[in-house]
């Protein structure tokens, strides 16, 4: 038969007969024996093998860190190559929890070789990866805090999904989850009454709990119901996995904990006994890295293994017999409290976190009582110092940039809160929003790490010029924000002025660039009227907004009754409802129909877009300039295209259809791989889309829409000019603008019935257009007498109420 298996064993002297024996011949596995790990390691450099055999004590490197090598994919072998561990001791949890860190898959024992060819088969058969993957159960109602768990846990875990707490509960009760992430706040059962079921199925099932921002107290009740541990919304993806990995070990440390306590009571009426356990589990327990300890009820240490000595090493008090000893003296006296609560039976477990005196380092202590007719307790210490360190720099980066060293926006909006509860008509402050003018340029043209020193060195003017009392952060890219204590108005504006001249006055000299910029700066007054200090920031941020439509380089202040600031307010309200309306999918698209003037056939649609607020209608007209303004028409340029990209695919009348673009789309970088990604994704034929662009924004960027019409041309899209004929300086460009058709402005087209000068207009422009090759299209074609015109003027195209007023889309399947 032939071989469909290479195995590498690698015994030492202790198991090398018993394992040859209980090993027999078979033709499928080839089996190259080596008895030490570097030949090992050479054999695994030089050819690939489908399982390793290992024992522990096979030389220089053990066998331990021969399976690091292993899963490090540094060898010819694959990562996940099976891995059999073959140990003369073993203990339960312990050795289970160590393999699984290691990336061992098996972990067989002296007594167990009998079972090792029928171990060997199951993982060849099974082709198994490097270890089996734990399942977490992720119970939360929010489906977009849900699917960021799942990619953030799924590279390691496999996850489950529950919306409810009936739906958590059944699916905890129909398999066994290595942690369970619970939501505080779920409909139907809340996650107290979730937690408490499944603490009462399972008393040592690990569970987190996810609680928003002010659900503290919630977490602590929780967490005294027999919770893990708990982490704040919104997370973030290392906090999350760290908190993760720590609760999923929970469980073997309790075991372990539970499984040695065992073990000592069994052993506990024979010294020999005891002894004998110390030298079987002796090897296996210093290779755990966590402390594990037996103490007496006076704090004596009976028995640490080899973590504990490594811990302490170097201490002047590592002689030292008692663990109390090492403790700072109000941790001390706790300590001892509670040992004695154990060992009197008032109390089964303590866990706690604290700092050892000597050596200084943070640790989690778990004790736990022994039975009854044995003395003493049992300890487990894991050295968590990293962790803190790393707790106290997160909350150092949360409250401060890391670029500047400014605080950031978290603490911003907390200081911005208590300053609005403290103001009032007597006692005002302010507030003073600053972005830098231009300072895009600055990284496009010359990198962020220039960019990044600049903005440093802004950070310092802005401070020179501020008092003690007075918060500068920094909340943006290129945007700051004081916060300026018992300040009126004027007083306001007078430091804001300064920090102006302070940025603008002196040069940015660089390496061996020199750089001038300017900043605009946005002012609300703190009085405590607002119910809500958030409002503050908005009008501040209103107030920035006029101040760099002024010109730049200025402050303003916001004023209810300040005509610039009501209208710019205006369409930040707009724009804000434009994004509601995309999360709610209340943008609406009617069609109007283009036909052939000389067939009167339709020829394409155009899209027209609407939304649908508060059970009505709302037309272009009455938001499309607001979003301009505040440059948010990008927004509705993606949703218009997608939804329209969509919609053919579905309705097969929109054979073609005509999509305006708004000015702004040529500058946006992301508006043609949109265009590729949904004309994929939906199997529509880009020879279907007509993108129309307005004369007027043609001209105001000549070369970005050139670019543009090559990209979308190139694609297969056509493109068309929209209101042709606004002005007559733009008869030049035509030429150079490589568009399929122009459609005459409706302006001219509504009145040429009864208007020579518009007929006469309107003929030129057909005129050129076709001497240019350009088809064309007259719209507001609005009666019989305009239609009967256009077809001797040469017009190709017609669109307008004559034909057909915009219609939805059912109303358009059933017309045509």
């Amino acid at each position: 038969m032939q071989v469909e298996y290479v195995a590498l064993l690698v015994t030492g002297t202790s198991m090398n007969e018993a394992v040859h024996r209980v090993l027999p011949a078979n033709s499928q596995v080839q089996i190259i024996r080596v008895d030490n790990s570097l030949d090992a390691i050479a054999v695994l450099k030089q050819q690939a093998v489908q399982l390793i055999i290992s024992e522990i004590d096979i030389g220089s490197i053990d066998g331990w860190r021969l399976a690091r090598l292993v899963r490090a994919n540094v060898l010819k072998c694959d990562e996940h190559t099976p891995f059999i561990l073959l140990s003369s001791t073993y203990c339960e949890r312990i050795t289970e929890t160590t393999a699984r860190a290691y990336g061992i898959n098996l972990v067989v024992a002296k007594q167990q070789l009998a079972e090792l060819p029928r171990h060997i088969n199951h993982l060849l058969q099974k082709a198994a990866h490097s270890q089996n993957r734990q399942c977490i159960l992720v119970v939360e109602d929010e489906p977009d805090i849900a699917e960021l768990a799942r990619r953030i846990l799924q590279p390691n875990y496999d996850v489950v999904i529950a919306a409810t707490g009936p739906q958590a509960l059944v699916c905890f009760a129909e398999r066994e989850f290595a942690l369970v992430l619970l939501d505080v706040m779920l409909p139907g059962l809340n996650g107290q009454q979730v937690l408490a079921e499944m603490m009462r199925q399972r008393p040592q099932q690990s569970v987190v709990v996810m609680t928003a921002h002010g659900g503290i107290e919630i977490a602590e009740q929780m967490m005294l119901q027999g919770a893990a541990d708990f982490v704040s919304k919104p997370f973030r993806a290392e906090q999350l996995r760290r908190v993760i990995d720590v609760a999923t070990q929970r469980e073997d440390f309790l075991v372990s904990n539970e499984q040695f306590k065992q073990k000592v009571e069994q052993l506990a009426g024979s010294e020999e006994r005891y002894r004998a356990l110390s030298l079987v589990h002796q090897r296996v327990l210093d290779h755990v890295s966590t402390v594990l300890m037996e103490l007496d009820p006076d704090g004596n240490i009976r028995f640490a293994n080899k973590a504990w000595f490594d811990l302490v090493a170097g201490s002047s008090l590592q002689h030292t017999g008692k663990l109390g000893s090492f403790f700072h003296p109000a941790d001390r006296v706790l300590f001892e409290q509670q040992l004695q609560a154990l060992c009197q039976g008032k109390a089964q477990q303590w866990h706690i976190e604290l700092q050892l005196m000597m050596p200084q380092c943070w640790v989690a202590l778990n004790m736990a009582q022994l039975p009854d007719q044995m003395s003493g307790v049992t300890v487990t210490l894991e050295n968590i110092e990293e962790r803190k360190r790393a707790e106290q720099e997160l909350q150092h980066l949360a409250m401060h940039d890391p670029l500047t060293s400014l605080y950031n926006r978290h603490f911003f909006d907390r200081e911005l809160i208590r300053l609005a509860g403290l103001a009032s008509a007597e006692r005002t402050h302010a507030l003073l929003y600053i972005d830098l003018d231009h300072f895009k340029v600055i990284n496009d043209s010359h990198g962020h790490s220039h960019g990044d020193a600049i903005l440093r060195e802004v950070a310092l003017r802005l401070a020179k010029e501020l008092s003690a009392t007075d918060l500068l952060c920094r909340v943006g890219g290129d945007e700051f924000v004081v916060l300026t204590q018992d300040k009126s108005m004027q007083q306001a504006v007078e430091l804001a002025e300064q920090l102006c001249q302070q940025l603008q006055n002196r040069p940015y000299t660089l390496k061996d660039k020199v750089y001038s910029l300017s900043c605009s700066i946005g002012i609300s007054l703190i009085d405590g009227s607002m119910p809500d200090a958030q409002i503050y920031l908005q009008q501040s941020d209103i107030a920035l907004y006029v101040a760099k439509d002024k010109g730049r380089n200025r402050a303003h202040c916001y004023s209810v009754q300040d005509a610039a600031s009501h209208t710019l307010q205006n369409s930040l309200q707009w724009s804000q409802q434009l994004r509601e309306a995309i999360v709610r999918d209340q943008i609406v698209l009617h069609f109007q129909p283009v036909v052939c003037v000389k067939t009167n056939a339709v020829v394409y649609f155009e899209a027209l877009v609407r939304l649908s607020l508060a059970d009505r209608l709302v037309y272009p007209g009455d938001f499309i300039q607001a979003l301009e303004q505040v440059e948010d028409i990008n927004l509705l340029d993606h949703q218009v295209i997608a939804k329209t990209i969509a919609m053919m695919s579905r309705h097969p009348v929109l054979k073609k259809v005509a999509i305006n673009l708004s000015a702004q789309a040529f500058r946006d970088e992301r508006l043609v791989p949109l265009i590729e990604q949904k004309l994929q994704q939906y199997q529509v034929s880009p020879h279907r889309i007509v993108f129309e662009l307005t004369e007027t924004a043609s001209l105001n960027n000549i070369s970005g829409t050139y670019a543009m019409i090559e990209q979308l041309t190139s694609l297969g899209c056509e493109f068309s000019i929209d209101d042709f004929g606004t002005g007559f300086s733009t008869f030049s460009y035509l030429k150079q603008l490589p568009s399929g058709s122009i459609k005459i402005d409706g302006s001219f087209v509504k009145n040429m019935h009864r208007d020579k000068m518009d007929f006469t207009l309107v003929k030129s422009m057909a005129e050129i257009a076709t001497a240019l090759g350009r088809k064309t299209v007259a719209e507001f074609v609005e009666n019989a007498d305009i239609f009967a015109m256009l077809a001797p003027l040469g017009i190709d195209y017609a669109q307008g109420y004559h034909i057909s007023k915009p219609l939805p889309i059912e109303q358009i399947e059933k017309t045509f």
